[in-house]
């Protein structure tokens, strides 16, 4: 080798070995937090906006500093909507990425994937969407709305005078644990009110199912026999044929009030949203929401779309599970602070009373026993616009209720996480 390219060749290998070491001073320099949505497949519509408000909401904490004066840095992985890749992919953040914390799922059947990993492995999990309850597990922390928060506060409003004064209901849902025990709960709590078998009817459909035809004109048989109201726990891209289909049968919301606990702004954004008018969702935050807290959440929001190119960046919209995904950031990046670590289990103790000033107006609290928020429930009516109007909310954030109390049981079970493996 020419004395010159022997130089360049040592020029080059001290500079790749300065990269390397440079790279590893930073990479130590970080702290790792995985991000863990469904990119593709059935889930994406709903999923892929919580990969985009994390990594907004990571920048947003960057910008300030960072936590223990380390930047966040993202390891962003796809399960695909497929359950059991949720697992490897879980395994592969805590053992391969050495996350500190995760934030991610929707499903339940996803979230029930990863438990047991995040168990075994003691990793912690912000898990960001309503859901079922009935769990209660020291590895995570749930942002969402447990049925208190969400499913008995809308039946009850269906029942209600302002709500229609609902004598039947047809709880419409997608095949897997979510609707199914929320529908459970749901059956208890009509029965409590008086409500008939009779008067209850339950249909659920496939992941990725399209063909509503039959259901809703089922729905129309069955809304002959009184008043009626849907209960919608539909997930995933199967909404949009769904209320397309409602459309198409020319079922109004004032004829026949459907109320959707997994439909938001993101759902609706792709479909024409006129024939839809004054259908309802029950969530713990709208985009609609008034107050100087999310005008900024959503303008920020919104640049961050533009700036980062998101598709359809002009349109882009927050929902409740975006909430819930930045309040949780948020929260574990002041648990971190407040332990001084990010040991699992001093955050996990640094995490009980944490609180924060949220989008949806109010301070929210992380509950000092069971690992969820104290969250308002609000319930509102689908505008032109594809926005939700507000027509009914609490005063106040409402203490969850995991353990349901219209489950058998349920009121011998402990006010306190256990692990769901052992």
């Amino acid at each position: 080798m020419k004395r010159r390219s022997l130089l360049k060749a040592f020029a080059l290998s001290a500079t790749v070995i300065s990269m390397g070491l440079t790279f590893g001073a930073q990479a130590a320099d970080t702290i790792k937090v995985g991000i863990m949505h469904s990119l593709s497949g059935t889930m994406a519509i709903s999923e892929t906006p919580l990969k985009d408000v994390a990594l907004m909401t990571i920048d947003e904490i960057n910008a300030k500093g960072g936590v223990l004066g380390k930047k966040l840095e993202p390891v962003v992985v796809d399960p695909a909507s497929n359950w059991p890749l949720f697992a490897e992919k879980a395994r592969q953040l805590l053992t391969q990425d050495k996350v500190a914390v995760v934030f991610g799922c929707w499903t339940s059947v996803s979230r029930k994937s990863v438990l047991p990993v995040f168990e075994e492995l003691n990793g912690l999990l912000f898990y960001p969407v309503q859901y079922e309850g009935e769990e209660m597990s020291p590895n995570v922390f749930y942002t969402g709305a447990a049925p208190n928060q969400q499913a008995i506060p809308a039946v009850e409003y269906l029942m209600s005078e302002d709500g229609g004064s609902a004598k039947r209901f047809f709880l419409l849902g997608t095949d897997y644990v979510y609707p199914r025990t929320t529908n459970k709960i749901l059956r208890a709590f009509l029965h409590s009110k008086g409500v008939q078998d009779k008067d209850i009817q339950e249909v659920y459909t496939p992941f990725g199912y399209s063909d509503y035809q039959t259901i809703v004109s089922n729905i129309k048989k069955f809304s002959a026999g009184g008043k009626t109201a849907v209960i919608s726990t539909i997930n995933g891209d199967s909404n949009v044929p769904f209320y397309k289909e409602l459309a198409n049968q020319g079922i109004k919301a004032t004829d026949i009030p459907v109320i959707a606990f997994s439909v938001g702004e993101e759902e609706l954004r792709g479909i024409d949203t006129k024939p839809l008018v004054g259908q309802l969702a029950a969530w713990n935050y709208f985009e609609s929401v008034d107050n100087p807290t999310n005008a900024k959440f959503v303008a920020d929001y919104k640049a961050y779309a533009k700036a980062h190119n998101l598709p359809n960046a002009n349109t882009v919209v927050t929902n409740d599970p975006m909430e819930a995904t930045y309040v949780g950031i948020h929260m574990w990046a002041q648990a971190v602070e407040k332990a001084g670590t990010t040991d699992v289990d001093k955050v996990r103790a640094a995490m009980a009373g944490q609180t924060f000033k949220a989008p949806d107006g109010f301070t929210l609290t992380m509950d000092k026993t069971n690992h969820h928020l104290h969250k308002p429930v609000m319930i509102g009516e689908v505008e032109e616009n594809g926005q939700f109007n507000v027509v009914w909310q609490t005063d106040k954030p409402v203490r969850a209720q995991p353990w349901s109390p219209y489950i058998a049981g349920n009121d011998k079970k402990p006010d306190y996480p256990v692990k769901s493996t052992q």
